[in-house]
């Protein structure tokens, strides 16, 4: 299978991927354990953060840094060493997402999608898919990225007239971020409700990977211009008539006698841990985010804020203007709050990361064990990202916002960015309200009820 280098769909202006080419050389040899591979997410973030305020006010296709995630080896951190990844668990690879999204929270998210998308078929797929797509991505280095919106209509999924082995998806999606830079892409959709499909009937829901580029009925609008996250390249895609063989359809029964979702892949907990896993994808991004946000503004108090010359205590004031801005008492007392916020809501998240890295280790197709996760062990992590997912939201926000009080209004010039860490945030934490999480873990504690597997729980 071969993939080309180019997207159907609207010209768009592109970053160069040649700009990193150095990077593919430099980093040609892999990490060899779980330390070297944080440390080369922070070298890629090292790269990123010096012209990111530039970069993302170009707002160019991100093909370059699609191409430096490539040379960094950190698209295959999970892949099985066999086929050249890095056999990483989870902890480590949210670990690497949080580290990106520092340097850059674009490139953190498409690097926390990709990861879900390329490792979904551990979680959906049969134990021969699994070895295909985990062969074929790892092996080649590719970048996934995907078609899911549950809020938009699902993508209709008929039988193909011409062959019977295929099957056939039509619609649209509103956000299919990174997919226009992918080589792969995960399509979601659902059985249409005709008579073609007698066994497995309407509205089941099957994923697929798809070669991006090789398909004419992908088609791509460039329309992303959110206020943060510009250069996710989460814009609308059109599919149509994108053929699919029956085979690819992640954990279904493909005879041709049957068609249908198989029970011990797709009927059991372990299928839904798709959802809380990539919500601490987002928890981990966010988290980078808010930290790059504190460390930046403390950078700049530092070097460029200025101490308030006056006082408004009258005249019985004896306390001096302080002389330098790090003398000031309320910017003093504004970091070392958020720091200390920061490193809670990094224990907290580095506690979900764990157990979701465990989680997988015990539970595996290779174990042969999916079926024995149970819907409470699933519901108790779900639960236990969830509020991870408040605490870093709300602590994230508050940072964006409040650093601006401890530098002064020229942080406010548009060649600074520190805009962009709370646009970055506020785009992404309105992907489903957190009043819900709140909602979900309140019933948790107060009656002990885990919560109902959705699309975003």
């Amino acid at each position: 299978m071969s993939f080309s280098a180019t997207t159907q769909g609207t010209v768009h202006p592109s970053s160069d991927p040649s700009i990193y080419q150095e990077y593919e050389s430099k980093w040609s040899t892999l990490p060899s354990d779980s330390a070297g591979w944080i440390q080369r997410a922070r070298d890629v973030a090292a790269v990123l953060a010096p012209d990111a305020a530039a970069r993302e006010k170009a707002n160019k296709t991100p093909r370059a840094e699609v191409a430096l995630l490539k040379h960094s080896g950190l698209l295959k951190i999970l892949g099985p060493k066999e086929y050249g990844g890095g056999e990483q668990p989870w902890s480590v690879a949210y670990q690497a997402i949080r580290e990106v999204a520092k340097g850059d929270g674009s490139i953190g998210m498409l690097l926390g999608y990709h990861l879900l998308w390329a490792f979904s078929s551990s979680i959906l797929g049969t134990p021969s898919q699994i070895a295909k797509w985990t062969a074929l991505i790892t092996s080649q280095n590719l970048f996934v990225g995907g078609a899911v919106n549950p809020r938009d209509s699902d993508l209709v999924i008929t039988s193909d007239p011409n062959d019977s082995t295929k099957i056939i998806f039509n619609g649209s999606k509103h956000f299919t971020t990174g997919a226009a830079v992918s080589d792969l892409i995960m399509l979601e959709g659902s059985l249409s409700s005709s008579s073609s499909f007698p066994e497995s009937g309407g509205g089941a829901h099957i994923f697929a990977y798809v070669p991006t580029t090789t398909h004419p009925g992908i088609t791509f609008s460039f329309n992303w211009d959110a206020i943060g996250l510009r250069l996710t390249e989460s814009g609308s895609a059109q599919i149509s008539n994108v053929s699919v063989p029956w085979e690819d359809a992640l954990g279904w029964d493909a005879s041709s006698t049957k068609q249908e979702p198989l029970p011990d892949i797709l009927g059991v907990p372990f299928a839904t841990l798709l959802l809380p896993t990539i919500q601490l994808v987002f928890t981990n991004f966010y988290l980078g985010i808010a930290r790059a946000a504190l460390d930046q503004g403390a950078s700049y108090t530092r070097k460029s804020t200025r101490p308030w010359p006056y006082l408004s205590g009258g005249e019985r004031e004896t306390v001096s203007p302080a002389e330098k801005a790090t003398d000031e008492f309320y910017i003093l007392s504004t970091y070392g709050t958020h720091h200390a916020h920061l490193l809670a809501a990094t224990a907290l998240v580095d506690r979900a990361n764990e157990a979701v890295g465990e989680l997988f280790a015990a539970y595996n197709h290779e174990r042969g064990n999916r079926g024995e996760l149970t819907a409470q062990q699933r519901g108790e992590i779900s639960e236990l990202i969830a509020a991870a997912k408040i605490v870093v939201t709300d602590v994230g926000l508050k940072v964006t916002s409040d650093v601006f009080e401890v530098t002064g209004s020229r942080v406010t010039a548009s060649k600074v960015g520190l805009d962009r860490f709370w646009r970055d945030l506020r785009t992404h934490t309105l992907h489903d309200p957190v009043a819900y999480k709140r909602r979900e873990v309140g019933r948790w504690v107060l009656l002990g009820e885990i919560p109902t597997p959705t699309w975003y729980t």
